[in-house]
């Protein structure tokens, strides 16, 4: 059912788009659809969707909308206190030029992937569709069959963006079911470093889905950092694929967070395409009531002299189900590489499940890695010294998740957004224990 809509969307999009034939976008975005259209979507017998089902998505009779109605006011509740950033608000994974307030700079770019491709069309020209091969993911297909409107940073040379770049990605489902594809290229030149915060939110309470795909660019030597975070209604899906390519000294930070959505599908690839390169993926989910969270990362060392560090921990209460799906290829001519990775779960319910598979491939023989997974329950002496001072069964179960989830949210550099998240998740706990 929502291929059909699909096929029948993109043949209205794709007449809209006359003017862009010679677009070298627009070629790619024909072969990507032909391509999903072949394919379709994933299913259980794949083995990296073996315990991510995708039956109640299709069932869905979801519309692409055309517009939204939404302002400033509509903003304003989903903005995280005292942030000073480059704000980027995109409606239904669209750019929308008049919620963003961009503070702008000489040499460095952020806007619109159409105004980039206008401004840089050799950058946009080598570097779309590049990064994420949207052969090996047709999901990835799908997102770039419809990319138009989304968000683009370039630094320059030895160029650093002072202020973070906060990407606010609303969906409207207050009058429809909407499906929304935003889609973000970041280049970072050699010695440049910028920071981003992708937030995903969703106004009103139809069922809606969001398909997105982010290719960033690690040139030499700079600095990277991106944090996303899902706090969609319980009636959204979403599935999103993060692909990065690093380059020799650079240092790239991912952190993830995802604690709303029915159903949330996180890729996140990174090649290691030269020396010297340091790699950090951080990880926090939550899911409860019958949400189901599924996490895959792949991390491939291609070259000598480099280091992986992963941790992602998850917290899973009621019916909901967990997914962590971590591999790590070390190839033949990538010795002296350093790469550990580590997935910690708290089941809080007997019913809550989760599926963790750490995995190692390693073709070289001078190497330090390591991986492993462990699940449980809340530490039982712990909590009886909490409840023998007096503190109440759920303050105590706040308590001790809220030191379990640090590990993660320490990491965050931005000191807002850590205030942030550290308030949101409290708020959750308490509601929910």
């Amino acid at each position: 059912m929502l291929k059909e809509i699909l096929i029948k969307g993109f043949e209205k999009f794709n007449a809209g788009l006359n003017g862009e034939a010679d677009n070298p976008i627009h070629a790619i975005r024909n072969n990507a659809f032909a391509l999903f259209e072949q394919q379709g979507f994933p299913h259980k017998k794949l083995e990296d969707w073996k315990y991510t089902r995708l039956s109640k998505l299709v069932q869905n009779e979801f519309n692409i909308p055309d517009s939204a109605s939404i302002d400033e006011n509509s903003v304003k509740p989903f903005l995280i206190p005292e942030l000073k950033s480059n704000l980027i608000v995109m409606v239904n994974g669209i750019y929308n030029k008049e919620l963003s307030d961009i503070k702008g700079g000489e040499e460095y770019f952020i806007g619109s992937i159409s105004d980039g491709a206008e401004k840089y069309p050799d950058l946009v020209e080598k570097y779309f569709a590049k990064i994420s091969n949207f052969t090996l993911n047709p999901l990835s297909a799908l997102n770039t069959a419809f990319a138009r409107e989304g968000v683009m940073i370039y630094t320059g040379k030895n160029t650093g963006i002072e202020l973070p770049v906060y990407i606010l990605n609303l969906i409207d489902a207050q009058n429809s079911l909407p499906i929304a594809q935003p889609r973000n290229l970041f280049i970072a030149s050699e010695g440049s470093s910028f920071k981003v915060i992708e937030d995903f939110h969703t106004i009103g309470s139809n069922t809606n889905y969001t398909n997105a795909i982010t290719e960033i660019y690690c040139g030499k030597n700079s600095n990277v950092e991106y944090y996303k975070i899902q706090d969609d209604s319980d009636k959204s899906f979403h599935t999103g694929s993060t692909d990065v390519k690093q380059e020799r000294d650079s240092l790239f930070t991912a952190t993830t967070i995802s604690w709303g959505g029915s159903l949330i599908r996180n890729n996140l690839n990174i090649l290691l395409n030269d020396e010297n390169i340091e790699t950090h993926m951080y990880g926090l989910f939550y899911a409860r009531n019958r949400e189901h969270i599924d996490n895959q990362t792949f991390v491939d060392h291609a070259k000598p002299h480099c280091e992986s560090n992963e941790l992602y921990k998850g917290i899973i209460d009621d019916n909901a189900t967990g997914v962590f799906n971590g591999k790590i290829m070390v190839r033949t001519d990538a010795q002296k590489t350093n790469a550990y990775q580590s997935n910690n779960n708290i089941l809080l319910s007997e019913n809550a499940t989760i599926y963790a598979k750490p995995q190692l491939e390693i073709f070289a023989d001078d190497v330090k890695c390591s991986h492993g997974a462990t699940t449980g329950q809340l530490d039982k002496d712990a909590m009886f010294y909490l409840r023998a001072r007096s503190i109440g069964e759920n303050e105590a179960k706040v308590l001790l998740l809220n030191a379990f989830a640090s590990d993660v949210l320490d990491k965050i550099t931005i000191e807002e957004l850590q205030a942030h998240l550290r308030n949101l998740l409290l708020k959750k706990l308490k509601r929910e224990l």
